[in-house]
């Protein structure tokens, strides 16, 4: 009889000894797939390294990846902490990158730092309002967050697709459903030849780092992610901790659509977020919801698509293969973590 017992405690390096075998075996299942495919494993993977960190280029382009993952992670995170399941990160972006283009299409006179402060405020308020939302309903209606944060996600896309197909259609486009693209004073400057949403990132690490290690707000999100009761015998108010907390993390959603919209697409459109919202939450996950380590995964998070990229043009390996080969390594890692959590005890029946 095979059973599976939660674990007590986990050593820091038999935690990493599990993660390691995990990529190992993950290594060796993707290579007999290239095999059988009759490409070169011992080719192929350091092509993926080559295509995420193998020149100055490639190292920029891994880090604008990594931005948009490292910050709706963060804000993931901070609602995960309480166990309230934010799935809507994307729709949280989208609303965000709508409040950065109402501010930007309309205010784009103003001086650039002027503008760009008010296009971030305004993102995050509107990525804050679509969080808090869920989290009203949540806690008048005892509903559940999961779906409800996933139908917003499809409520902000259609949104988007009105106004890019309609209301705020450019008509400079030659009929071509487009936004207008935003003024040079609306676009994020460049630093190290990297649009400034790098800094911003390493920022928010820090911050949420320090809220959720040392502030009166992490300790009442832990408390109320570990138990309810708990954290009302603590006397925490556990609606306006519930609140706050989704309020953050769409505010950081919205941070992300922001960046997005102003240093990356330069405009608004149904595709800035890039699926950034599903992918952080796997990030999240394999972090343990701590910053610093969301850091770290959103990075080598981000050269793995790189890389993947890299080695469809290289060796020709077709899309649908690259696809698998990042499936395979994410499936071995996050499969990782339950023999993290849980030992596996083999007991044999008496007959």
């Amino acid at each position: 009889m095979i059973r599976l017992i939660k674990r007590e405690e986990i050593s820091k390096m038999n935690s990493i000894k599990v993660r390691v075998i995990a990529v190992i075996l993950a290594l060796v299942v993707a290579g007999i797939f290239l095999a059988l495919m009759s490409f070169d494993p011992m080719k192929v993977f350091p092509g993926m390294l080559k295509g995420s960190f193998g020149s100055p280029y490639r190292v920029r382009q891994t880090i604008i990846r990594a931005i948009p993952l490292v910050i709706t992670a963060i804000g993931i995170s901070v609602a995960f902490k309480m166990q309230f399941w934010n799935i809507g990160g994307d729709g949280q972006i989208f609303m965000g990158a709508f409040g950065a283009a109402l501010v930007a299409l309309n205010l784009s006179a103003l001086p650039k730092p002027i503008l760009l402060i008010l296009m971030a405020i305004s993102a995050m308020f509107f990525g804050a309002l679509w969080g808090a939302v869920a989290g009203v309903i949540k806690v008048y209606f005892n509903t559940n967050e999961t779906i409800i944060t996933l139908m917003l996600n499809y409520i902000a896309l259609k949104f988007i697709t009105f106004l890019q197909y309609d209301f705020w259609r450019d008509k400079k486009a030659m009929n071509f459903p487009k936004i207008a693209n935003f003024s040079e004073n609306a676009i994020l400057p460049k630093v190290f030849n990297i649009h400034a949403g790098w800094i911003i990132a390493l920022i928010v690490v820090i911050i949420f780092y320090i809220i959720m290690k040392k502030s009166k707000l992490g300790y009442e999100i832990a408390v109320l992610g570990e138990s309810k009761n708990t954290a009302r015998y603590a006397g925490i108010n556990i609606n306006k901790t519930i609140l706050a907390a989704v309020c953050i993390s769409g505010a950081l959603c919205g941070l992300t659509g922001f960046i997005q919209a102003s240093a990356v697409s330069q405009t608004l459109s149904v595709e800035v977020t890039g699926g950034v919202g599903y992918t952080a939450i796997i990030v999240a996950w394999l972090s343990n919801l701590n910053s610093i380590i969301i850091l770290v995964v959103s990075v080598l998070f981000a050269g793995l698509v790189e890389g993947g990229s890299y080695i469809q043009t290289a060796f020709g390996i077709p899309n649908a293969a690259a696809s698998v080969i990042q499936a395979l390594l994410l499936f071995f890692v996050l499969g990782s973590e339950l023999f993290i959590r849980y030992k596996v005890s083999i007991r044999r029946l008496k007959p």
